[in-house]
C-alpha cells in the first residue's frame, strides 16, 4: 500500500472491529490520512461518546508526532521532556496508547486511532488494524 483511501480505510476499521468484538469491548475506530485528515470514524453500538473525538485526536497525533501515542508516556510525566505537550494544538495531542502510524515503507501515510476500552485494549485494537 502507498496511498491510503477510503477503501483501504475501511478494511482497516473492520479488522480493527473484529477484534474489538472478539475481546467484547466496543470501540470508536478512526482512520486518518497522512495530512491527518479524517477519512473514516467508525462508532461501535454502545461504544462511550467520548471517544469519538479521544479516537480521532489519537489517530491525529499518530501522524503529528509520527510515533505511536503510547511512546509519549513517559515523556509527558511531570520532570519529562515533553511534560505539557498535551496542552498545546488545542489539546488535540494524547499521551496515551491507542494511535498508531500507518506506514507504507519507511513513509507515514496515515494513523489509526481507537478509543473506548483500557489503555492496552485500544492498543491491542488498533494494532489489529494495521495486519
Amino acid at each position: 500500500m502507498t496511498e491510503l483511501n477510503l477503501e483501504t480505510a475501511k478494511k482497516m476499521i473492520e479488522q480493527a472491529e473484529e477484534k474489538a468484538k472478539e475481546i467484547k469491548v466496543p470501540m470508536v475506530i478512526t482512520i486518518v490520512d497522512g495530512g491527518g485528515n479524517l477519512l473514516a470514524c467508525h462508532r461501535m453500538d454502545q461504544s462511550l461518546l467520548a471517544s469519538i473525538d479521544i479516537s480521532q485526536n489519537k489517530a491525529w497525533t499518530a501522524v503529528a508526532l509520527q510515533m505511536p501515542t503510547s511512546q509519549l508516556y513517559d515523556a509527558v510525566q511531570p520532570g519529562g521532556e515533553l511534560f505539557g505537550i498535551n496542552t498545546t494544538n488545542n489539546g488535540k495531542i494524547v499521551v496515551f496508547g491507542g494511535g498508531i502510524p500507518i506506514k507504507s515503507g519507511d513513509r507515514i501515510i496515515g494513523g489509526i486511532g481507537v478509543s473506548g476500552g483500557s489503555v492496552a485494549e485500544d492498543t491491542e485494537v488498533a494494532e489489529a488494524g494495521l495486519v
